[in-house]
């Protein structure tokens, strides 16, 4: 069933356009679906960082099926984010839609809202919300998005797929527990939030100037968070269409991306 994205700054009601949505979901007759909400407030997470989007994804990808309907409520102002949420329900099979809750006000501590643009796929079909709460959200052409419209097939890049040999995967896996490894070492041994923290990892391919990859420390990290980011990761690159162990430095270099833009 499908993924509904609601977008816009803080104070913009996005909650409350949730809770609209909740219960006219909940109040269709014959209805076996269940309606679930993702919100920051109810994982703990806040400002709109790359820990509370990770928790995001993670929670709504645990939650999307094809019989039930998962609400992200959060800012989602990146449209890497938004497009994150499409691949999501892409591969799940599942239709989606964006709706955007005008108003508000931008917070130093949330990234700058990028407005949805309905010419982009994992923009669409967009909705916005009428400025003026009290007034309901337009309910039959959303739901005529959500329950009417056939999912986008999954393409290649979102198909499950037996893509690497058994050997493969098994050196992408050490290389990831090598990297978790040598960043906890690093700590251990004094590396400071600021401090590029370079990492000698056998498979990792060097920078420019042979010098070794590594990645900027912005905030003291525990092993259970770099544990379950490894874990996600692991769980794309086994659906990404590699091409055999050729691609192995390549997804190393993607694995600290990774990690960069969700340890800030």
């Amino acid at each position: 069933m499908p993924l509904v994205v609601l977008c816009g700054l803080p104070g913009s009601g996005k909650t409350r356009r949730a809770e609209e949505l909740k219960a006219a979901l909940s109040a269709e007759e014959a209805s076996e679906r269940r309606v679930f909400v993702v919100a920051e407030a109810d994982l703990g997470t806040g400002g709109g960082d790359g820990v509370a989007r990770a928790a995001l994804r993670a929670e709504a990808e645990r939650l999307l099926s094809r019989r039930d309907v998962v609400l992200v409520d959060s800012g989602a102002e990146l449209k890497s984010f938004r497009y994150e949420l499409y691949c999501l329900s892409k591969h799940a099979g599942t239709p989606h839609c964006v709706l955007l809750c005008p108003g508000g006000a931008a917070r130093p501590d949330r990234p700058p809202l990028e407005p949805p643009d309905s010419r982009h796929r994992w923009d669409w079909p967009l909705f916005v919300a009428p400025d003026d709460l009290a007034e309901p959200l337009p309910w039959p052409e959303i739901r005529a998005a959500l329950f009417e419209r056939r999912p986008p097939p999954p393409n290649q890049s979102t198909r499950s797929q037996p893509l690497q040999a058994a050997g493969f995967l098994h050196r992408l896996d050490r290389l990831t527990q090598d990297v978790l490894a040598a960043l906890m070492a690093a700590q251990r041994n004094g590396a400071q939030p600021g401090q590029f923290v370079p990492l000698v990892v056998d498979g990792l391919s060097q920078a420019g100037g042979g010098e070794p990859p590594g990645l900027l420390l912005t905030r003291p990290v525990s092993l259970a968070e770099l544990s379950r980011l490894r874990r996600q990761f692991l769980s794309y690159a086994k659906m990404h269409p590699g091409e055999g162990e050729g691609d192995l430095p390549q997804l190393g270099g993607m694995f600290l991306q990774y990690l960069g833009r969700n340890l800030q």
